[in-house]
């Protein structure tokens, strides 16, 4: 299954604006994304800006990437200009649409 849109542009902004490769920031996104509970492939705009406040910043640090609150601040315009419908529809969703309710 594809990612969402949101994983993808904070993993190529991460892999342009660090030392990390390809691998390495999409790892780091995916580590950060299970610590607060979601999914690469789910995980929508507004569920990335969180992500990008609260867990992100302590990853690259720990990752020996310097100002990683900043950085991922640089990233914020990006990913709210991003369409919130963009993502892959959740299996609640999914449950809810074929139920009826």
């Amino acid at each position: 299954m594809a990612d969402s849109e949101a994983f993808d542009y904070v993993c190529d902004q991460l892999e342009q604006r660090t030392t990390l490769d390809r691998l390495a920031s999409r790892g780091t996104v995916r580590i950060a994304l299970k610590q607060a509970g979601l999914e690469a492939r789910t995980v929508t705009p507004d569920q990335m800006m969180v992500v990008l406040d609260k867990v992100l910043p302590g990853e690259l640090s720990s990752r020996g990437i310097d100002d990683g609150e900043a950085i991922c601040q640089g990233f914020r315009s990006g990913v709210s200009s991003l369409d919130a419908g963009s993502g892959v529809e959740s299996p609640d969703a999914v449950f809810k649409r074929l139920g009826g309710g």
